[in-house]
């Protein structure tokens, strides 16, 4: 049996129309050589669109440990990660961008034959003002519109400057914006070139939204042939870049003798597509049955997903009483298994490829037949288990995802499932996409909660116990001795007794030795103090150097007497603080429940007052 090899496609998203169709691309040319690829998602999760993120601040060196090659997509990775993937001898192809100084072979759609094809059917028409719009802060965006005015001036039309029109995104929003500008101008041109589909969609929508008809008032044409480009009313006119060529040729490439390749560009061509919002007659859709049914096993599918991602929100946001990290909220998507690691080492903001451990916590199956995934720390090139592979099936577009687990204040970790290649939604709506933000806001609320609880378990501590001693202080002794003197009067058989304690020569402590040593000395007497006592016994400090000790349910008088004598032993030898010998002494008063009080306050008055003239009488037979 040969040997299977791993690849790993590093995206900026693991799915949609464009990321995601090349990443199908990859897995089918991978299924066909009996090998297998792993999707990485290096942005994080929940961003709206790969162009206005920027580019990921990636650099965990996820899975290196049994990858055999790597293929980047565009706006994945900086260049230096690239580099030391190479380093380290991990072979590296980057799809539809260049890495500068990565010295790593590049395959390019030919942005410009398909361009120029375009502009040159727009002048067959007899469109002379062509306008151009997009993103010219992408890479493949400048080379359309370089090619664009080439085409122009082949055509001995010079490029005015004025039918520019810039946007900051390669998305419908940017569309709109592009809209936006040519009404704003008077319609000065009566052709236009798009540099994505989706700017043109979200022009078109503008346009007929303002009254201007497609393609009578101007004619428009995209690029890069997006599924619904040829049902769209007028169907959207369109430079076709064969992504599933692009990825064949990138994985041959990456396959075949890699190491003899020079790191040199390698073109697919591109193909203008005429549809009927450049001007061309328009044309029935020509659909067979099996594409109608794969079609509506499509829409069904999404419809599918787009009921999985309401669920999920309210399974995992909507419910305070299950913990995040218990994947069976998986069980809800399409997902047939997957699990979680945490980092448990910090990030090193300044390495290049920080080696951090990845703690496994969580896990999920489906039902397939795997061995089960162990929990645990691994580092972050051991990540994801590669026992995951045994349940993707590749032949039914199914593969390892890796997503970050991250939000905008913290960085939770991975979280790594098999499931189905989304190819056909908008880039960034794909199911693990949608998974890891709701996982990182879920991680987030349940850290939030367990502060709220902690604090406001705090702030109940510092209500109800003394500052300095740690006891309860008078407020919670009060409700306890409440609480015994209600079980006494429902049950005549139930007892209890309260001991009222004040130190003898405190004062000349503090006045001596200092406040310091004086709070020392009452942690002291506090912690001896709570040694004494059973479980449900209460010592607690009122104030200064008072004590008091009740004892619930206990035998009279033999109880307190015992323990009364048990406190004065406490001061019978001196205390040493801080290499000091300190004499202190303690004067207790005893007062019970069947001394016939008629409330909770007199207990405590009576105690007091016993203990008051225990002191009394100490003094009395020093002074004698």
């Amino acid at each position: 049996m040969p040997d299977i090899r791993t690849f790993a496609v590093l995206s900026p998203f693991v799915g949609g129309d464009y990321f995601g169709a090349l990443i199908a691309g990859v897995n089918r040319a991978a299924v066909e050589a009996a090998h297998r690829i792993i999707a990485i998602q290096t942005l994080n999760p929940g961003a709206v669109d790969a162009e206005s993120s920027g580019l990921p601040d990636f650099r965990q060196p996820i899975a290196w440990s049994y990858l055999d090659g790597v293929l980047v997509l565009p706006g994945a990775i900086h260049p230096s990660y690239a580099k030391a993937l190479r380093d380290s001898g991990v072979p590296v192809v980057a799809i539809g961008h260049e890495l500068p100084g990565a010295d790593v072979p590049v395959v390019l759609v030919d942005n410009r034959g398909g361009v120029e094809e375009s502009v040159n059917h727009l002048i067959a028409h007899g469109h002379e003002r062509i306008a151009f719009g997009g993103d010219l802060d992408t890479f493949d965006v400048r080379e359309r519109y370089e090619a664009y005015r080439t085409a122009l001036l082949d055509n001995g039309i010079d490029p005015d400057p004025a039918l520019l029109l810039t946007t900051p995104d390669n998305m419908e929003t940017g569309g709109r914006l592009l809209a936006g500008k040519l009404l704003a101008a008077g319609m000065p041109a009566t052709a236009v070139v798009l540099g994505t589909d989706r700017n043109a969609v979200g022009l078109m929508e503008t346009l007929a939204a303002a009254g201007h008809d497609v393609p009578g008032a101007v004619a428009v044409v995209g690029f890069d042939d997006i599924p619904q480009a040829q049902f769209l009313r007028p169907s959207l006119s369109s430079v076709q870049q064969p992504l599933d060529r692009l990825a064949r040729v990138a994985y041959d490439l990456l396959t075949d003798g890699w190491e003899n390749r020079s790191a040199a560009t390698h073109t697919v061509p591109s193909v203008f597509v005429a549809r009927d919002s450049c001007g061309c007659p328009p044309k029935e859709l020509e659909i067979s049955e099996t594409t109608y049914r794969a079609m509506f096993q499509e829409n069904v599918y999404l419809d599918q997903t787009l009921n999985i991602q309401y669920r999920l929100s309210f399974e995992l946001l909507g419910r305070h009483d299950r913990d995040p990290l218990d994947l069976s909220w998986l069980g809800r998507t399409p997902a047939v298994g997957g699990c979680l690691g945490l980092w448990r080492t910090a990030d090193d903001p300044a390495g290049t490829i920080p080696e951090r451990e990845i703690e496994i916590v969580g896990a999920f199956s489906a039902g397939r037949q795997q061995p089960e995934t162990a929990k645990g720390l691994v580092l972050a090139r051991e990540f994801p288990p590669v026992d995951m592979f045994a349940l993707a099936d590749g032949a039914a577009d199914e593969t390892v995802f890796v997503v970050p687990v991250r939000s905008e204040t913290h960085d939770w970790g991975l979280l790594a499932a098999v499931g189905r290649i989304q190819d056909t939604t908008p880039p960034g709506r794909e199911m693990m996409n949608h998974s890891g933000a709701l996982l990182a806001m879920a991680l987030e609320q349940d850290a939030l909660l367990r502060s709220l609880r902690e604090s406001d378990e705090r702030l109940r501590q510092a209500a109800l116990h003394d500052d300095l001693t740690g006891l309860p202080n008078r407020a919670l002794f009060t409700e306890r001795l409440r609480q015994a003197w209600q079980r006494s009067t429902a049950d005549p058989g139930h007892r209890f007794a309260l001991l009222f304690l004040d130190l003898d020569g405190f004062k000349q402590v503090n006045d001596s030795l200092g406040h310091a040593t004086g709070d020392q000395l009452l942690v002291y007497v506090a912690r001896r103090l709570h040694g004494l006592l059973r479980d449900g016994d209460t010592a607690a400090r009122l104030g200064g150097d008072e004590f008091v000790i009740l004892l619930d349910g206990v035998d009279l008088p033999h109880g307190p007497n015992h323990v009364s004598e048990r406190i004065r032993t406490l001061f019978v030898d001196p205390i040493l603080l801080d290499g000091q010998e300190i004499r202190v002494g303690a004067s207790v008063g005893v007062a019970t429940s069947v001394e016939g009080l008629s409330s909770p306050d007199d207990v405590l008055r009576q105690a007091d007052a016993a203990m008051y003239d225990t002191k009394q009488r100490r003094k009395a037979n020093r002074a004698a």
